[in-house]
């Protein structure tokens, strides 16, 4: 029969007719065949499907196998014995190499015929051995392809025991060496099949014994990390990460990131191996290993690694982009790649030269998974320009291709830099996702204390968060410059760009200080704050001075900068600035005008001053100035209504030549105040009845008539009742009288102040410490004063002055009645018309000083970002129709502003520590630590239309109105933010080898980042605690 079957398929008959004979063969198969006749057969038809010349001669080689097997098993069996299969596995078939696939296709099949037989157990044994060697010959994927199918279909061929872990780790390597060098699609159609049915054989091997799957995945790392150039590991290891259980991420990469044995050089080449995995099509989980490891890296603070391989393949992500299949592992990863690669643009700029042509090509073609995707892109572009603003030139083209897809607020853009910064991630590695705390969970950053500093770092935190200020400062163009205003620029900058949680501005702090400033002593933030201004004042007028005396070719870097200054900061006030100069940059922002009025109250004459201020210093009211009120009914007294605000009027000349401030009486200080006098406050005895007047014009006073009441009854004043009493009239008499030059004596006079020019952001220091004359010691004023969101500051205008004289006045306290400041006023018939006006006012920042004496204690601030376009403006005018109600328009808005503060950012500023903190803190402050008080307010004016800055953002110029850095800025930053990055890896490997022995954390911030809010360490508070008074240093 087997001459028969030979002769048939080599004939040359037809194809139909040889079908048919070769149905009558396999039917004969039933007929009873002696051995010999069987294994002829066999021989024939095992020739035909190894050796067949076609198709069909292989096909009839299968056909009559199977039929002559299935009843003649027994001598099938004796054919397909041990020495056969493993002849076929060591040296081939005749002329077939035994490395040819139809080998195992035949032993595959083989063995199904045999299944029931008993000797196929010999047969397993062998194969268990026989796949082992064949992986370790690195087979093609082909072969590969069809041993795991084997595998798959007989799993009692895989190795058992320890032999298993050896096949798992060296059908990884083979994996590794795959390689597919057509590029046809049905080529690698073909390929990707091969690998998964490989990579599928393994995963079940890991199902089957959990024991050979971290074996496995240490010969995938050890593939990946090769650092042999020689040998390029396949990304057909891709395959594989889907199968690996996502359980075991944190495990897996705490292993990998904290092993001592892995070099950084290593590492490198793993990370860069796992990100070109990406490439590799249907692999899952890919993005998700890969970002895994890269925070990882951040945690144990391997930066080095990180920056390397960010520059590296950046690029090659992004062109990821453009293949649907892999699109979304690809965008994940490019995500958490740029979003934490914070401290340079470089990463981000390598990238933007290519964003334009993906966006374009993804907008022509509006599928709709191409336009959620560019959602998704713009998304992340919207973050990277607001981190990285200062590159107009090369962000203008992208925004124009992106402007209409969504952009993210600011809060979101913060929210999102802030959790994806390398400088976030959890050391512990409890959660990929977990933070520290510090700039990366307030996005601010702390100043380190430098020895007694708290004063300044809480004074510079306050102007940074000054917001228009701000970018003023950083819009300058100073290069080349060693001017103080360059080093707040400097300073400003780290502030705002580094990734340092804390920063030390020695540099500034050398040239800020006033020379009367014992280094490392504690001082007054006040005065340290006027004299801070008073010097970039000066400063700005001495350039302009200069510019104006030097020809325009030589002038460098002073004149860009004045011209910049001068084109980008220009105030839109009501009234012009006619002193003949153009006003710096300090004027603009904290400058006003204060009148001081005086009138001779026996002839009438009057006189008066105008000066300028940067702050005001508020006293505290007398509180038997409360106790002698008498008002009259305003439903029965000519009282006016202005914006819902009550005006007293205060008729009738006083006779008494003893009385000091009558006038004093109807001010709004209508609350009790602590019974100490600080110095310059007036004294306590006055009368005031209803007799009581000025002469000859009533003095409109504002009256609060919502003031919170303390539990005794009596009322804790506000910061208006104290800017009320600062700007109530006042009756110079008895040794404070005023020298009449017309009545040429000694005359009892009023004197009154008015703001007749607001400041952009109006500064208020309460004058908290008195002099005690009988122990000659500063004493602190330790009274509660409630902070209102909103102020509203009276502005009384003047449309002409005939005689003004103007002088700029960096500190003007007019509260010292010791010296009559009246006798250098001369008198002037001016007439002048006033326009009163309530300017309204948002609280921005607040300096607390914690201790009991200006010789003792701690600063620290609360500030917010205001810009002067808040909507309180609106409701303000809103408010001002409600001439009806009973409350006034700060009492409404500043109601609605508080039901909105939740949702408001607060922030605290202990030297090193920035914390998130609530309006409700600030305002319970005192009340929950008596001995921290507010000391320093700065409050930002709110505009209509806010001309110092929306000028700027318009212009395409400011990103997120927020101004470029100047490259010389933008490279030291960088330059520091990477030595940065070095020196906390340099650290964490210290203190992984150390690990065992240190029992203290590395601190590099010092002592004062884990104190109590209003401390400076252990000998801050101030008043007590039993601490030496001699350690209550300011800090």
């Amino acid at each position: 029969m087997d001459k028969i079957l030979e002769g048939l398929v080599s004939s040359s008959h037809p194809l139909p007719l040889k079908r048919v004979i070769v149905r009558k063969v396999v039917e004969s198969a039933e007929h009873w065949l002696d051995e010999a006749q069987c294994e002829a057969m066999f021989d024939l038809t095992t020739r035909l499907i190894l050796e067949g010349q076609d198709p069909f001669q292989r096909q009839v080689g299968h056909q009559v196998l199977e039929a002559y097997a299935r009843y003649h098993r027994p001598e099938f069996e004796a054919f397909f014995n041990k020495t056969f299969v493993l002849g076929l596995l060591q040296q081939g078939y005749h002329s077939l190499d035994r490395k040819d696939v139809a080998i195992l296709d035949y032993i595959h099949n083989g063995l199904k015929l045999i299944m029931s037989c008993p000797s196929v157990l010999d047969l397993f044994s062998l194969l268990q051995v026989e796949v082992l060697r064949m992986v370790c010959e690195r087979p093609e994927p082909q072969l590969c392809a069809r041993l795991s199918d084997l595998l798959t279909d007989f799993v009692q061929c895989i190795p058992k025991g320890k032999l298993s872990i050896t096949f798992c780790q060296q059908l990884v390597r083979t994996i590794g060496h795959f390689q597919c060098v057509s590029t046809q699609e049905k080529e690698l159609r073909e390929y990707v099949s091969q690998v998964t049915k490989v990579s599928n054989l393994l995963q079940n091997i890991w199902k089957a014994e959990p024991s050979t799957l971290l074996p496995s995945l240490q010969e995938v790392f050890a593939s990946i990390s090769s650092t042999d150039a020689s040998f390029e590991p396949s990304v057909a290891l891709a395959s594989l990460v889907q199968h690996i259980p996502l359980q075991m991420i944190t495990v897996l990469i705490r292993s990998l990131t904290t092993d001592p044995n892995v070099k950084d050089a290593s590492m490198t080449r793993a990370l860069c191996r796992m990100i070109d995995w990406l490439s590799w099509p249907l692999a899952q989980h890919v993005d998700t290993w890969v970002i895994a490891l890269l925070k990882g890296l951040a945690a144990v603070q391997k930066f080095t690694i990180l920056i390397d391989v960010t520059l590296l393949k950046i690029e090659l992500v992004f062109n990821r982009l453009w293949f649907p299949l892999v699109r979304p592992g690809a965008l994940a990863v490019l995500s958490h790649m740029l979003l934490s690669f914070q401290h340079s643009p470089e990463a981000f700029h390598l990238i933007v030269p290519h964003v334009l042509n993906l966006v374009h090509s993804f907008r022509s073609d509006g599928l709709p998974s191409s336009t959620a995707f560019l959602v998704q892109l713009t998304e992340l572009i919207h973050c990277m320009m607001y981190h990285y603003s200062g590159f107009p030139d090369l962000y203008e083209p992208i925004l124009e291709a992106i402007k209409d897809f969504p952009k993210p607020s600011e809060e979101k853009i913060k929210l999102i830099l802030n959790q994806s910064a390398w400088t976030s991630q959890s050391n512990s590695l409890a959660s990929c996702l977990s933070r520290l705390s510090g700039k990366s969970e307030t996005g601010k950053t702390g100043l380190i204390n430098l020895g007694n500093t708290c004063y300044m770092n809480s004074v510079i935190q306050a102007l940074f968060m000054a917001t228009d200020f701000r970018r003023q400062v950083l819009s300058l163009n100073l290069n080349g410059c060693n001017s103080l205003m360059k080093k707040l620029q400097h300073l400003f900058a780290f502030l705002a760009h580094t990734q340092r949680e804390a920063y030390a501005p020695r540099i500034f702090f050398e040239a800020s200080r006033p020379p009367w400033f014992t280094p490392r002593s504690q001082q007054d933030c006040s005065e340290y704050l006027r004299f801070l201004l008073d010097r970039l004042h000066e400063e700005e007028k001495i350039l302009k001075v200069q510019v104006s005396h030097r020809p325009s070719e030589s002038l460098g870097c002073v004149e860009t900068s004045l011209q910049e200054v001068a084109s980008k900061t220009a105030v839109l006030t009501e009234t012009p600035y006619t002193s003949g100069g153009e006003k710096t940059l300090i004027e603009r922002m904290f400058g006003g005008k204060l009148r001081t009025h005086v009138r001779c109250l026996n002839c009438g004459s009057t006189s008066q001053k105008v000066e300028a201020f940067t702050d005001l210093s508020l006293a505290f009211c007398p509180s038997s100035s409360v106790e002698n009120l008498s008002f009259q009914d305003p439903a029965s007294s000519p009282s006016t209504q202005d914006g819902g605000l009550m005006q007293a009027s205060v008729p009738g000349p006083a006779k008494e030549p003893g009385v000091s401030r009558p006038a004093a009486a109807a001010f709004v200080c209508d609350s009790a105040v602590n019974e100490r006098m600080v110095v310059g406050s007036p004294p306590d005895e006055f009368c005031c009845s209803e007799n009581t007047s000025v002469p000859n014009e009533s003095s409109k006073i504002f009256i609060n008539k919502d003031v919170p009441q303390k539990p005794g009854g009596e009322a804790t004043p506000s910061v208006t009742d104290l800017l009320n009493y600062f700007l109530a009239p006042e009756i110079l008499t008895g040794d404070n009288q005023y020298y009449c030059e017309n009545c040429a004596s000694l005359q009892n006079a009023e004197k009154t102040l008015q703001i007749t020019e607001e400041p952009e952001y109006l500064i208020l220091t309460l004058l908290r410490f008195s002099y005690d004359q009988k122990y000659h010691v500063r004493r602190k004023i330790l009274d509660n004063v409630s902070l209102p969101l909103v102020l509203e500051l009276p502005v009384k205008r003047t449309t002409s002055f005939s005689s003004l004289s103007e002088s700029w006045s960096i500190d003007v306290d007019f509260t010292d009645i010791s010296e009559n400041l009246a006798k250098k006023l001369k008198p002037s018939g001016t007439e002048e018309v006033c326009c009163p006006k309530l300017v309204p006012y948002l609280l921005s920042s607040v300096v607390v000083h914690s201790g009991i004496s200006s010789e003792s204690g701690h600063y620290y601030s609360y500030a917010r970002n205001v810009t002067g376009t808040e909507s309180s403006y609106q409701m303000y005018h809103q408010s001002e129709t409600l001439a009806l109600a009973r409350d006034s328009p700060s009492a409404v808005i500043e109601q609605d502003l508080e039901n909105k503060e939740m949702s408001k950012e607060w922030f605290l500023f202990n030297d090193s520590r920035v914390t998130f903190t609530s309006f409700q803190s600030v305002q319970k402050i005192t009340s929950r630590f008596p001995k921290d008080t507010a000391y320093v307010l700065f409050y930002k004016k709110q505009n209509s239309t806010n001309g110092l800055s929306g000028n700027n953002s318009t212009s395409g110029l400011w990103v997120n109105g927020e101004p470029p850095l100047q490259k010389e800025l933008m490279d030291a930053i960088t330059k520091d933010n990477k030595l940065y990055l070095q020196e906390q890896e340099l650290n964490a490997r210290a203190r992984a080898l150390q690990a065992a022995s240190a029992s203290c954390s590395f601190r590099p911030n010092g002592f004062d980042d884990n104190d109590p809010p209003g401390s400076c360490g252990p000998a801050g508070g101030g008043g007590g605690g039993g601490f030496n008074t001699v350690s209550r240093l300011v800090f």
